[in-house]
This record gives C-alpha cells, sequence and structure tokens, in this order.
C-alpha cells in the first residue's frame, strides 16, 4: 500500500501518522507539502491532526484551500481511500467531502484523554479488522470536535449507515454521539479519535493499529 500524509503549517500529528503508517505497512509514507499542486500515484491519503493554518477563521477552512486539496479531492472522486484524523475530518467537512460541521465542545473547553468507542461498522476498508459494536479505546485532543448535522443530515447519515465511530460517553456533545463517519462510497472517512496514539507503543492499548492494518488489509 502506498500512502501519503499531507503537511500543512500547523500539523502537529503528521509524524505520528508517518510513524503508524511505517510501524503496520513496514514502509514509510510520503509527506506532502500543503503547497504542492501534484499528488504522488497512492492508494492512501491521510490528513493529519493539529492545527492547520493555526484554526485561523475556523478549524479547517484555510487548510480546505490550499493547492494540494484540489489533488485529494480528485483522488477521493476516482475512489482513492481518504482518512481524515481529527483537524483532518475538519478539513474534509470543509471541503465537503463529507457532511456536517465540527463546532466547539459543548463544555468549551479542550478535551484531551483516553475515550471509550463503539464500532458500528466492519465493513469499511477503514474497520474491517475491528469486531463489529466492539468497545476500544482511542485518544481524543480537541477543542472544535463537536459534530453538528441538520435533522435531515444525521437521518441519511444514519439510514445509510454512515457512522462508522460512535462515543460511549460522549466528551463533546456530538449529534447521536458520532466519532467517526464515511461517505455513500466508503472511500473517505473522517473521525475526531486519534488511532495514531494508539498503536501499543506507549502504555496504550493499541487499539489504534486494528485501524491502520484494515487499510492494509484492503491491498493485500
Amino acid at each position: 500500500m502506498r500512502a501519503a500524509v499531507i503537511v500543512f503549517p500547523g500539523s502537529n500529528c503528521d509524524r505520528d501518522a508517518a510513524s503508524a503508517l511505517a510501524q503496520v505497512t513496514g514502509q514509510a509514507p510520503l509527506m506532502v507539502w500543503h503547497q504542492s499542486n501534484e499528488l504522488p500515484a497512492v492508494d492512501l491519503v491521510v490528513l493529519p491532526g493539529g492545527f492547520a493554518y493555526g484554526d485561523y477563521l475556523r478549524p479547517g477552512a484555510m487548510a480546505a484551500r490550499s493547492v494540494i486539496m484540489r489533488e485529494v479531492c480528485k483522488h477521493a472522486e476516482a475512489g482513492g481511500l481518504v482518512a481524515g484524523i481529527c483537524n483532518g475530518f475538519q478539513v474534509l467537512s470543509e471541503v465537503g467531502l463529507l457532511p456536517g460541521v465540527l463546532m466547539r465542545n459543548a463544555g468549551l473547553k479542550f478535551v484531551c484523554k483516553p475515550v471509550a468507542l463503539q464500532v458500528e461498522r466492519i465493513d469499511t476498508p477503514f474497520t474491517s479488522q475491528y469486531s463489529q459494536k466492539s468497545p476500544i479505546t482511542i485518544p481524543v485532543a480537541h477543542h472544535d470536535g463537536n459534530f453538528y448535522a441538520s435533522q435531515d443530515e444525521l437521518t441519511r447519515l444514519e439510514d445509510q449507515g454512515q457512522v462508522v465511530f460512535r462515543y460511549v460517553d460522549n466528551p463533546n456533545g456530538s449529534a447521536n454521539n458520532i466519532a467517526g463517519i464515511v461517505n455513500q462510497a466508503n472511500n473517505v472517512l473522517g473521525m475526531m479519535p486519534h488511532p495514531e496514539r494508539a498503536m501499543g507503543t506507549t502504555g496504550d492499548g493499541g487499539d489504534g493499529v486494528l485501524f491502520f492494518k484494515s487499510l492494509l488489509g484492503g491491498f493485500r
């Protein structure tokens, strides 16, 4: 599997994502600068967590208009995999690849801690190595992770099975406890929790490993 990690000014999880990919695939991903007008031929693009462009205007707004995102959108529209983690989820929402918006946490505080999630679907390229409805623990670190969508959009997301991760104890006020969603084609995912921070190397339970093994399994 060939992967690329997009690097924005203000990214702070790009190296973590690269390390996680290398740990599972045995191959270092390409690091692509946000001003590049060319995306190498890859299977997977990761938009990492952090504070792209300092979160000016609102998280993800300026990054969504960076040069490389035109190529990321083309990659997604051609069926390529795209995973947006935390700030990356905010970028995918801003650019229109995923529905909904990520607002300020309900408590108006930055939340940074491991949280319990439930895996809603295991028939996607991002979740195939998990067990259905299995409880997992993945860290979160965000101030704007409160997922919001209109009632009609929420109904569509639920009816079409686009919710893939759900909070057990909602840390930010997200509608329907939503922690991660996919597009209708199942090739674009956005999630607020950080699987790259749960790789079993820092005393965590390693539940993020299966996220990256799911991605790898689709290309074997």
